[in-house]
């Protein structure tokens, strides 16, 4: 009897010892995940996702150090901080996050830092006249939406006074329900240069020491976004169809900057799920349309844009709504504008 006593409690204690390893072992898998960490001396700046850590990086130099809370090869829409990411930011100088309805968990993540961080929280996509999606429930059920346009305006007041606002959208159910901003404002190269510059301003506001190096960085960057505003305009200018049909509606900016018409598959989050009769009617729409390739994304599923392909009899193409890197992308050296050249190519290809 006391030998099976010690043998269970032998057993129990490797057990527990078991438990506390494998725990250690997650807990540090996802510390290694880490978009980084808080480097004294230097201005901290916490962005969201990869296009405003990109641009950040490129303006900022070696005066920031930047910290992205989106781990490589994750889509944006459904990710939440961790606990490290609300210790880091409050630590920060500059929080910088998309805005437009991307981030719904910023109001409740800025209440949750500590209560004497100095960070800012800035919206960049402030000013960019944003685009909303009518008599589509967010869902993808139907084609593309009915889209009408309003200016991305805030009245003066504290960044808290923005997040509460926002927030308060968030809360309000019904409107949601009717009222649905696309948030996808980086995709369009005309977008995301008031993001840089926004992006600029900020970095100038709170280390207004390195101003110049702030301002030549973000010259350089300006460059080549005029740059590939211009490839895109006289591009797709020349194409003669205009309908592109892709996975989720994350093109909006895109299409509206450069003549172009997208017919989605889901509404404005990947995560939604189309009814069998909005196959049938994008079906139709392939056909009508005479469209050759339907877009997928990478860091999303492709089954369903490869369902509508088959029943359609066309092909599949990429179009990147540089949400954020694959690993592969991250380690073979993409960012913004080789994503952006892929994907001029291939829309060039499917316009034909």
């Amino acid at each position: 009897m006391n030998k099976r006593k010690r043998e269970s409690k032998l057993n129990s204690w490797t057990w527990s010892v078991t438990s506390i390893l494998l725990a250690v072992l997650i807990l540090s898998g996802c510390g290694s995940k880490s978009g980084g960490s808080i480097v004294e001396g230097k201005v901290n700046v916490i962005t969201t996702f990869y296009p405003i850590y990109e641009f950040t990086k490129e303006i900022g130099g070696d005066d920031v150090n930047v910290v992205n809370l989106l781990p490589t090869g994750v889509e944006p829409h459904d990710w939440t901080p961790r606990s490290q990411d609300i210790v880091n930011t409050s630590k920060a100088q500059l929080f910088l996050y998309n805005g437009a309805g991307l981030e719904g968990w910023v109001p409740g993540f800025l209440k949750g830092l500590d209560k004497d961080t100095q960070v800012k929280p800035v919206e960049v996509s402030h000013g960019i006249k944003l685009i909303d999606a009518v008599g589509d429930d967010g869902h993808g059920h139907g084609a593309a939406a009915n889209e009408e346009e309003h200016d991305h305006s805030h009245e003066e007041g504290t960044e808290e006074d923005h997040a509460g606002h926002e927030h308060e959208e968030a809360a309000a159910g019904t409107s949601a329900d009717t009222h649905h901003t696309d948030p996808h404002t980086w995709v369009s190269p005309k977008s995301a240069l008031i993001m840089a510059e926004n992006i600029k301003n900020s970095l100038v506001e709170v280390d207004s020491e390195h101003r110049d190096g702030y301002e030549q960085r973000f010259e350089a960057l300006k460059e080549k976004l005029v740059k590939l505003d211009n490839d895109f305009t006289s591009e797709l200018s020349k194409m003669p169809k205009k309908d592109i049909v892709v996975s989720h509606q994350a093109f909006g900016y895109l299409c509206r900057d450069y003549g172009l018409t997208q017919h989605a598959i889901m509404g404005l989050s990947p995560d939604a799920e189309p009814r069998a009769q909005d196959i049938v009617n994008l079906t139709k729409t392939v056909k009508e349309k005479e469209v050759k390739y339907i877009f997928f994304e990478e860091l999303i599923s492709d089954k369903l844009a490869k369902t509508l392909a088959n029943e359609a009899g066309v092909e599949t193409l990429v179009l990147n709504p540089v949400e954020g890197l694959t690993k592969e992308q991250a380690s073979g050296g993409d960012n913004y504008f080789t994503l952006m050249e892929k994907n001029l190519q291939n829309l060039t290809k499917a316009l034909q």
